[in-house]
């Protein structure tokens, strides 16, 4: 396991529609599948959603068709506890109540959702609905390795950046201000 890595917790992901609708029977009076027509689509992110721990969206698809989605980020959610699925998923599940119950599009975190959220957590105490999700976020490695040509000294970065000079060398020779001289070389990292 790299260091700072999540482990795999060797669960299988739960299915979402069922607790979509045990969510929407408990906290939503049923109004996002009315008579068994769920008003938004729920699924498992393919992996590459690794910021987020959930969203939802709306919009139109690429053949024009109506979309209301909401997606769970596998990479995140996976090596989680339960909890942190339900939380999240009842997050976003606000998101979708307001815009496809309420008609409100343009409210992220506004009042609306903030009483249905502390309703919510008044109600049970299985999970805690919030706003900002307090996940760790798993560890990507340095794709780069940048190198000082004068002092050697290396450091890992995800991405190319231009014009980054070595702190220590300039600091050190020329007052602190910026040299071409010091600056970092980006080599791929192994």
């Amino acid at each position: 396991m790299r260091p700072g890595s999540l482990p795999f917790s060797g669960v299988p992901l739960a299915p979402l529609l069922p607790l979509f609708h045990r969510l929407n029977r408990e906290h939503f009076e049923g109004a996002l599948a009315p008579e068994g027509q769920s008003l938004v689509t729920v699924r498992w992110s393919d992996g590459r959603m690794r910021r987020s721990a959930g969203l939802y969206r709306f919009g139109r698809d690429r053949a024009g068709r109506d979309l209301s989605q909401i997606v769970l980020s596998r990479p995140l959610l996976e090596p989680l506890p339960q909890e942190a699925t339900t939380s999240t998923l009842c997050h976003e599940m606000i998101h979708a109540w307001i815009h496809r119950v309420l008609g409100v599009s343009d409210e992220a975190h506004g009042p609306r959702f903030r009483a249905r959220m502390a309703a919510i957590n008044a109600a049970q105490s299985e999970f805690v609905v919030s706003v900002r999700h307090r996940f760790p976020l798993p560890a990507r490695p340095a794709r780069w390795i940048a190198r000082c040509p004068s002092c050697g000294v290396e450091a890992p970065y995800r991405r190319r950046v231009r014009g980054v000079a070595c702190r220590l060398c300039c600091e050190r020779f020329h007052g602190g201000r910026w040299n071409a001289a010091y600056q970092l070389v980006f080599e791929a990292a192994a």
